[in-house]
């Protein structure tokens, strides 16, 4: 932790907090907090599954619970079970709680114009664009990376995502039977890893690595989402392989790719990739990478075993597989930009 920047962020969150009214409990000037009016905005005009809602804000089901029972007695809401499958639950809005929307977005336009209408026209361009720099860094620290079986609904996704775009950008299109395999078996301890990469609850990415010992690892199967490409999540990707092929004991991480794929190109490149002669006999690549990875750090001298360094770095710890859940729709926000791939 940087001890030197947090009280710096702590006071941007009170400070954002005050200017738009978030601890006043009659939030623009209803007769209810933000977290309530919140949920209510995100319900929508089409409603949605507690679930998916719970996840996309991060609560827990008894907050949850709470704020659309609140809700339900004011007359803004309805929650039923779908009618599809009677275990999960919806809330749509009533004509009331649409009514009391419509109020809520035209109440946040006059907040949001109060904090432009005092400035200049050149304040409020640099202000704007400020603020959209933020959301873009906020989002990309709300995603995160971890270990998946292959055999998950989500896991299954990516790599399917992955296939679709090759096939679609490579002048010959792709099919995964003519190309060098990563089959579910061998990206799974103590053979490799897939790692997924989640927004907000809905997977965006992924990247997998193929052990050999102390021989070079491969890297396989790397994607991210149009959705959040700009992110950074293609580095972190990359970093997150590379710490996976050290920790199993290889020296060296290899990869080849597409000629078309210059966006994967540049990020190899800018990582400490060289590239190589034809290590194989991948008919889609046109360029060979290899990077030494730097050993583990030692504990420091004098430190006990079993009793971690002051000065020595934390190892991370293994990630969880993810139980097999149905495929659903993969819409995940974000600024659209180009991600790498291989």
């Amino acid at each position: 932790m940087d001890n030197a920047v947090i009280p710096s962020v702590r006071a941007f969150n009170r400070f954002v907090a005050e200017r738009i009214g978030a601890v006043s409990d009659t939030f623009l000037g209803r007769d209810r907090p933000y977290g309530e009016s919140r949920i209510l905005w995100e319900v929508g005009s089409d409603g949605t599954d507690i679930r998916e809602l719970r996840t996309r804000l991060g609560l827990d089901s008894g907050y949850a619970s709470r704020v659309l029972q609140s809700l339900e007695r004011q007359g803004l809401v309805i929650v039923k079970p779908a009618a599809e499958d009677g275990r999960v639950r919806r809330v749509r809005l009533t004509g009331k709680g649409r009514a009391e929307r419509a109020t809520l977005d035209r109440r946040a336009d006059a907040v949001a114009w109060k904090f432009l209408e005092p400035l200049t026209e050149e304040q409020r361009t640099r202000l704007v664009a400020a603020m959209a720099d933020v959301h873009r860094l906020l989002t990309s620290s709300m995603v995160s990376i971890e270990a998946e079986s292959p055999s998950t609904a989500d896991a299954r996704w990516c790599i399917d995502q992955y296939f679709q775009e090759l096939n679609r950008r490579f002048d010959q299109g792709f099919d995964p039977a003519l190309s060098i395999p990563a089959d579910a078996h061998e990206l799974v301890p103590p053979r490799g890893a897939l790692l997924i990469a989640r927004l907000r609850g809905s997977p965006v990415g992924c990247g997998a690595v193929k052990f050999h010992g102390r021989a070079p690892a491969e890297l396989k199967r790397m994607w991210v989402s149009p959705d959040v490409r700009g992110l950074g999540v293609g580095r972190r990707l990359l970093v997150a392989l590379e710490r996976a092929a050290r920790e199993a004991g290889a020296r060296v991480v290899r990869l080849e790719t597409n000629r078309t794929l210059k966006e994967a190109i540049h990020l190899y490149r800018t990582s400490g990739y060289r590239e190589v002669g034809r290590f194989n006999d991948e008919p889609y690549a046109h360029h060979w990478f290899e990077k030494r990875l730097t050993a583990p750090q030692r504990p420091s001298r004098g430190s006990r075993p079993g009793r971690r360094s002051s000065r020595s770095t934390p190892t991370a710890p293994s990630a969880r597989a993810s139980r097999s859940s149905p495929p659903r729709a993969r819409p995940a926000p974000g600024p659209r930009q180009r991600a790498p791939r291989t």
